[in-house]
C-alpha cells in the first residue's frame, strides 16, 4: 500500500485510460490515528458535503464515533477516490465546540435554554407578526448542504403552510445562474450532461470553471484521460493561470467581464466557419437567425480587443470547439458571478445547440453546482421556486403544486416572481421583513458589502433565527441559535451536479441536543399546528424515508422525476434522475432524442430578458416556441458597471482555494486543511506587484468604496491588471476587528449588484486599491502541490501516518503502479 500525502498531491496518483474505456477504479482512504481498517466495527454509506462533485463514500465508525471514510468502489460518480477535503473534512464534526443545547438573546447576550423555550419564542414572534403584517415579514434563508428532505419539508411549510414568497437558498450565490440558463434555453433547469461524458469527450472546454480545486475528483479524471492514449483537447477560460490552465490546449484569460464578448466571438467563427450542424438547428431549435445576426458584430480583432486575449488563441479556441466530435462544456462561477451572468451561461448552451453536441456520449454541457446539495434546493422550491420544477407563473402548475400537497392555489404565493436573496435583505433594511430564518449557511461572510450586510442583520427590528452546527460570525447576531445535527449525524438524500441521487445514512448521534433539520422544521410545523385544506396535518410524515416518499409523489411526471427511486436501491449507489418505471435504473443524459422540456405547458419557465431580467410574458413565449423547441438566445456585450480608475486602478475578483469551503466553518477546524491554507491572501501579476513596490509574502492593504482588508501578497498566476483574493476567511478564529469588520473577509469589498435574470451577486465585477503596508516575513499562505499541475507557494507539512491515507487501485496493485 502506497501512502500519499494528498494535502500536496490533491488529485492522487494517475489511472490512466483512453476514450470510451471505464475510468479505472481507484479506492482513497483515510483513517484516524493509523487505525487498522479491520478495526473499524462498521462503515456506513454516504457521500461528500464540501463540494457539488458527489463522491460516494462510507465512513468509518469505531466505539460510536467517526473515525475516517473511504471511497465507494462501485460509484458511478468517483469510482472510489476523494478529494482532501473528503479525506479530512469529516473530523469537524468533533470539534469540542459544537453547538449542543439552544441559545437565546437575554440582555444583549447570547445563552443557552432548552428546546422548548427557543422554539416557542420563534413559534410566538411567527404569530405577531403573521397577525400584525402577513406572510410578507417572514422570510427564510437556506442553504445549498441540507438533505432533500430537509428542503422539500422547508418549502411546503414556507410556501404552502406561512404563505411567505420569501424563501431562497445560498444557492444564490453559486447556482442561480445555472438554474437560470438551463431555463433559458432548454425550458427547464436539470443537467442536459453527465460526468461520464468525460470518457468519451475529444475536447472539454472549462467556462470559468476552476475544476482542479472545486472538484478535485472529476478534475482527477480529466487528468486520467488526460495521461491517457488520444486524450482530449482542453479549452480553459480564466484570467488566473490555475492549474486546469496550465493543463490546457489553450488557456485564455480575458479582462473580467468580457465574457459575453468572448462566447459571441467564439460562435462568430464558429458559424463562419460552417461548423453548425444545420439539420439538428432547424430540427429541434428556435432563434438561430438572431444569434447569426447578432455574433456577425463580434469577429476575431474586434473580440481580442475588448478582452485583452490574443487573437490566434482566440481563433485556436474556437477551432477547438468548433471541429470536435464530441465537446463536453462545464461551466461555472468565473461566468456566474460576474455582470451578464446568464447571458454569458446561456452562450454556452448556444455552442452545444448549434453544433447539435447534446445527449449523446462526450457531448453535453453541465452548468454546474458549487455545493453538494444544490440541485435539491432548486428542484424541491427551497431556493423560491416551485417544488417539482413546476412554473410560477402558469395556474395549471400552481393548481397541480396544491393538489399533491392538499392545500388551495391560492395558499401558494405565485402573484409574483419568488423574492430573491438580495431583495430579501433590502426589504429588511427598510423594515418590511421582519423575521429572517438562516439554516447552514453564513451570510455575514458569504454576501457582498459585508459592512451592510452587519448593519441589516443586527437591527433591533429584525427578528434573526440561526439554525447551524457552530456559532458562525451569522449566529453571533441571532435572536434565537437552534443547534443542528451535521452530515453523518442525520438520514437524507443528496442530489449532485449531474443529477446524482446519494443516500446519506446516520453514522452516528448528533452531539448534546442538536437535531436533524428535518426534525426542527417538522417540530415548527406542529407547533404552528399548520393544516392542510381537510383539517389534517400539512406535513404528514415523521421521517426522513416519508419525506422522500412524498418528494416521490410531487416529482411524478415532472423533468426531475424520483418516482422509481427507493432508499433501498440507492443503498446501492447513487442513480441519475430521471428514475421511473421506464427509466428503472435513471438516466444518463437528458434530451439525447432532441426533444426538450420547453412546451408552454410543461416547461418551469417562460424565460427573461438577458439584460433588464424582466420575465417573458406566457403570450410572448407561445409565439416564439409553441413547438417547445430549445431557444438560441443571442446576447450583446455590455461593460461592467464598474471600471478601473485612478483611485481603483485594479479589477477585483474573489474565489476558492481547494482547501476550504464557503466560510470555513468546517474546513478551518480541520488541522490538515486549515494549515494548508491558514490565512487570506492577495494574487497579483508580477507586473502590477512590480508598479506596486510589493513582492511576495509582503502584507498590503486592499480598499474599495465599500470597505477594506489586509491579505498577504502572493505574486504570479493571474493576469495583468487584476487581484484575486480567496473568499472563504472571516473572523470566527481571530475574533472582529475594532470597527466590527470581519478582517480578512474578501466580501468587505465587494459590491451589491447582481445579475439581471438570475440575481446572482457579482463577486467578480469590482475594482480595488492596493498598497504596501509592510514587508513580508517569507511566501503567502498557499500550499504547493507536487502533482500534475503545481500551485506556487510553500509545502504543507505531511499529514497522517503512513498507514494513515492510501490509494487503492482495484484491481492491479497501488495507485502508481509501484510494488506495495
Amino acid at each position: 500500500m502506497v501512502s500519499i500525502d494528498r494535502v500536496a498531491e490533491p488529485w492522487g496518483a494517475r489511472t490512466p485510460y483512453g476514450p470510451g474505456e471505464t475510468w479505472p477504479t481507484r479506492v482513497d482512504t483515510f483513517l484516524a490515528d493509523d487505525l487498522d481498517p479491520r478495526d473499524v466495527d462498521r462503515w456506513v454509506p454516504s457521500a461528500t458535503v464540501l463540494h457539488s462533485n458527489g463522491d460516494a463514500l462510507d465512513i468509518a465508525v469505531k466505539d460510536g464515533r467517526m473515525v475516517g471514510v473511504r471511497g465507494r468502489a462501485g460509484d458511478r460518480v468517483n469510482h472510489g477516490r476523494l478529494g482532501p477535503k473528503d479525506l479530512y473534512g469529516w473530523q469537524a464534526n468533533a470539534s469540542p465546540d459544537r453547538l449542543t443545547r439552544p441559545l437565546v438573546r437575554h440582555d444583549g447576550r447570547l445563552v443557552e435554554t432548552s428546546w422548548d423555550d427557543a422554539m416557542g419564542r420563534v413559534v410566538a414572534r411567527t404569530r405577531e407578526l403573521l397577525d400584525e403584517q402577513g406572510p410578507s415579514a417572514l422570510g427564510f434563508y437556506t442553504s445549498g448542504q441540507l438533505f432533500l428532505e430537509e428542503y422539500y419539508t422547508l418549502a411546503l411549510v414556507a410556501h404552502a403552510g406561512l404563505r411567505t414568497n420569501h424563501v431562497d437558498g445560498n444557492t444564490r450565490l453559486c447556482t442561480a445562474t445555472a438554474a437560470e440558463a438551463l431555463k433559458e434555453s432548454f425550458g427547464c433547469d436539470g443537467q442536459p450532461g453527465s460526468y461520464a461524458d468525460v470518457d468519451h469527450a475529444d475536447a472539454i472546454a472549462l467556462f470559468g470553471h476552476n475544476v482542479a480545486e472545486t472538484q478535485t475528483v472529476l478534475w482527477t479524471r480529466m487528468l486520467d484521460r488526460l495521461a491517457g492514449p488520444r486524450p482530449p483537447a482542453l479549452l480553459c477560460v480564466d484570467p488566473r493561470a490555475t492549474p486546469v490552465a496550465r493543463a490546457a490546449t489553450v488557456h485564455l484569460a480575458p479582462r473580467p467581464g468580457t465574457n459575453v464578448a468572448l462566447l459571441n466571438g467564439l460562435l462568430h467563427e464558429v458559424l463562419a466557419h460552417g461548423w453548425v450542424d444545420d439539420e439538428y438547428v432547424e430540427a429541434h431549435t428556435v432563434g438561430f437567425a438572431e444569434l447569426e445576426k447578432r455574433v456577425a458584430a463580434y469577429p476575431p480583432d474586434v473580440v481580442a480587443r475588448i478582452c485583452d486575449v490574443p487573437e490566434p488563441d482566440l481563433r485556436a479556441a474556437a477551432e477547438l470547439v468548433g471541429t470536435a466530435e464530441r465537446l463536453l462544456s462545464t461551466v461555472l462561477q468565473g461566468f456566474y458571478q460576474s455582470h451578464q451572468a446568464t447571458a454569458a451561461a446561456v452562450q454556452v448552451n448556444n455552442l452545444h445547440l448549434v453544433r447539435g453536441m447534446l445527449g449523446r456520449p462526450g457531448a453535453g454541457v453541465l452548468q454546474m453546482n458549487g455545493q453538494p446539495t444544490a440541485e435539491n434546493t432548486r428542484e424541491c422550491g427551497a431556493d423560491g421556486d416551485l417544488a417539482g420544477f413546476r412554473n410560477w407563473a402558469n395556474d395549471a402548475h400552481v393548481a397541480d403544486l396544491a393538489r399533491v400537497w392538499n392545500v388551495d392555489p391560492d395558499d401558494i404565493p405565485h402573484y409574483s416572481p419568488p423574492t430573491h436573496l438580495m431583495q430579501m435583505l433590502r426589504y429588511a433594511e427598510q423594515g418590511s421583513l421582519r423575521l429572517l430564518w438562516v439554516q447552514a449557511t453564513n451570510p455575514a461572510v458569504s454576501l457582498p458589502e459585508l459592512a451592510r450586510v452587519r448593519s441589516v442583520l443586527s437591527q433591533e427590528r429584525l427578528f434573526l433565527v440561526v439554525q447551524d452546527i457552530f456559532l458562525s460570525e451569522t449566529a453571533e447576531l441571532a435572536d434565537v441559535v437552534l443547534p443542528a445535527a451535521a452530515w453523518g449525524e442525520k438520514t437524507g438524500t443528496f442530489t449532485n451536479a449531474d443529477r446524482t441521487v446519494h443516500l446519506s445514512e446516520r453514522a452516528v448521534d448528533p452531539p448534546g441536543e442538536a437535531r436533524s433539520d428535518l426534525d426542527i422544521f417538522l417540530d415548527l410545523a406542529r407547533s404552528l399546528d399548520l393544516r392542510d385544506k381537510d383539517g389534517g396535518p400539512l406535513v404528514h410524515w415523521t421521517d426522513p424515508e416519508g419525506a422522500f416518499e412524498a418528494w416521490k409523489k410531487c416529482s411524478r411526471g415532472r423533468l426531475c422525476d424520483y418516482s422509481g427511486l427507493d432508499y433501498a436501491q440507492l443503498r446501492e449507489g447513487g442513480v441519475q434522475w430521471p428514475c421511473t418505471a421506464d427509466a428503472p435504473h435513471g438516466t444518463e443524459r437528458l434530451y439525447a432524442d432532441g426533444a426538450f422540456w420547453a412546451a408552454p405547458d410543461t416547461c418551469e419557465s417562460y424565460g427573461r430578458d438577458l439584460v433588464t431580467g424582466a420575465p417573458v410574458e406566457p403570450t410572448e413565449y407561445r409565439a416564439l416556441n409553441p413547438d417547445g423547441r430549445a431557444v438560441i438566445k443571442a446576447a450583446e456585450y455590455l461593460p461592467p458597471h464598474e471600471g478601473p480608475s485612478a483611485d481603483f486602478p485594479l479589477q477585483l475578483i474573489t474565489g476558492h482555494t481547494l482547501y476550504h469551503f464557503h466560510t470555513r466553518t468546517k474546513t478551518g477546524r480541520v488541522p490538515q486543511l486549515r494549515d494548508a491554507a491558514p490565512d487570506v491572501w492577495v494574487e497579483l501579476s508580477p507586473a502590477d506587484a512590480g508598479t506596486l513596490g510589493l513582492e511576495e509574502g509582503d502584507v498590503a492593504a486592499l480598499t474599495t468604496p465599500r470597505g477594506g482588508i489586509e491579505a498577504r501578497v502572493r505574486v504570479g498566476g493571474v493576469r495583468r491588471g487584476v487581484a484575486f483574493v480567496p473568499f472563504h476567511y472571516g473572523s470566527w478564529d481571530t475574533g472582529p476587528q475594532p470597527d466590527g469588520s470581519t478582517g480578512r473577509a474578501a466580501n468587505e469589498l465587494t459590491p451589491t449588484d447582481w445579475d439581471p435574470a438570475s440575481k446572482q451577486p457579482l463577486f467578480k465585477a469590482g475594482v480595488v486599491a492596493v498598497r504596501k503596508v509592510r514587508d513580508g516575513e517569507g511566501p503567502a499562505p498557499a500550499p504547493t502541490t507536487t502533482g500534475s499541475a503545481p500551485v506556487s507557494g510553500r509545502v504543507p507539512p505531511t499529514v497522517g501516518g503512513d498507514r494513515a491515507l492510501s490509494d487503492e487501485s482495484l484491481p492491479g496493485g497501488t495507485a502508481d503502479g509501484s510494488t506495495p
